[in-house]
């Protein structure tokens, strides 16, 4: 059996290594981070454990936990809290979703420092409310008008943010008085000028299919872009747009490469055929959100699929720290993000080999799963902080340099 950090490089080998390198950086802050970065070590050790019931098959997004939740602005412009990353989206046992997401509430929370009676109700309180919702077979969402408590306030606050706020912080002005992204060497970093002219070429030929773009913005500038924990390393990249009727008004366009998930090798449930790796996760996002983001489509770049989204001053995340001492802040928060996790699978039940919704009501009902699940998520967990340990070490090393 090869070591936790031999695993590790061995699944990221393929990435980009000076990317990649501080993707490692980053996993080696803490035991979430770690279990943030390391969803392939999860589903293999799953994969191998007899410990959890059979559950009927879902669409899941596949590295579900507490930061995988955010806000953004759906293509009918309103804005919701909802999952927002599919990158490793599949269909799967309903279990396997459910039990990520609790086992990242064991370690999230206990990286926060939160007490363990705390932690182990707030688990629970994941799946009283995610059977519930379950039971009674009806998808819900969730947007400011019908938001409650500390997601409600979010929203609101994140609903003011204006897109000019996102350029002006994203964007810095040149002699001519136009705007180029600034290259902070933290989230934007820059490219070569024969790649960065490919990709300017190949995203304005993408606008073409869109009539609301078509004809009305050019593409300015492109840079490379960091962002989140797990698909650090992978290409990814955004395009600074102008508006061509209204030259003071731009956009920011996201672009990132899919890669195959990493619960593929493990799971058995059977697969659609999907054109590339971007039809996959945008195909199963679309299916488990109530609304899509805006632009949210795909394309292939040098033989390499891309998701393309458009970049908002409306996305963003929950910053748990802040409210680690209010048990019933978070308390609040986990309810939501339970809903609307059953909401997701209720509303892609019956596509494409997924089970019926009647399916899922009597999984809802089922009470005999519970316990095995919090019972595995509750060690899990465990092994988690074994794992990174492990890997801490050899990161201080240099295994990873």
């Amino acid at each position: 059996m090869s070591t936790i950090p031999e695993r590790i490089k061995l699944f990221n080998d393929s990435r980009l290594p000076e990317y990649t390198a501080l993707k490692y950086q980053l996993m080696a802050e803490n035991p979430f981070r770690f279990f943030r970065g390391t969803c392939h070590l999860f589903y293999e050790d799953l994969s191998h454990s007899p410990a959890l019931p059979a559950s009927p098959a879902t669409w899941v997004c596949g590295d579900l936990h507490l930061e995988n939740f955010g806000t953004y602005k759906g293509d009918n412009r309103l804005v919701y809290f909802d999952l927002n990353d599919f990158d490793e989206g599949l269909l799967a046992p309903a279990v396997w979703e459910v039990v990520r997401m609790v086992t990242s509430i064991f370690t999230g929370c206990a990286s926060l420092g939160i007490k363990d009676k705390e932690i182990q109700q707030i688990a629970a309180l994941f799946l009283r409310v995610y059977t519930a919702t379950l039971s009674k077979g009806k998808a819900r969402y969730l947007e400011e008008e019908t938001a409650n408590g500390i997601v409600k306030l979010f929203l609101e606050k994140i609903c003011a943010r204006k897109q000019k706020e996102l350029i002006r912080l994203r964007t810095e002005e040149i002699k001519s008085g136009s705007l180029q992204l600034r290259i902070d060497k933290v989230r934007f970093f820059p490219i070569d000028k024969v790649l960065r002219k490919e990709l300017i070429t190949h995203v304005t030929q993408w606008m073409q299919h869109y009539p609301l773009l078509k004809g009305r913005f050019k593409v300015v500038d492109a840079c490379f872009r960091v962002a989140g924990t797990g698909s650090l390393g992978v290409r990814r990249y955004v395009f600074l747009v102008r508006n061509t009727r209204e030259p003071r008004k731009h956009l920011l366009i996201d672009m990132k490469e899919a890669l195959p998930s990493s619960l593929q090798p493990w799971v058995s449930t059977p697969q659609p055929k999907w054109d590339t790796e971007a039809h996959r996760v945008v195909g199963i996002q679309q299916r488990m959100q109530n609304i899509n983001p805006a632009l949210l489509s795909t394309t292939v770049f040098k033989d390499r699929p891309y998701v393309l989204k458009e970049m908002q001053p409306t996305a963003d995340k929950i910053d748990f720290l802040v409210v680690r001492d209010r048990y019933k802040d978070i308390a609040c928060v986990v309810e939501d993000m339970a809903f609307l996790t059953a909401s997701a699978q209720l509303r892609s039940a019956g596509r494409q080999g997924a089970a019926i919704p009647d399916e899922a009501i009597a999984f809802g009902e089922d009470p005999h799963w519970q316990k095995p699940l919090l019972d595995y998520a509750r060690g899990y967990a465990a092994q988690v902080e074994k794992d990174y340990q492990e890997y801490f070490t050899a990161y201080k090393a240099g295994f990873f340099s």
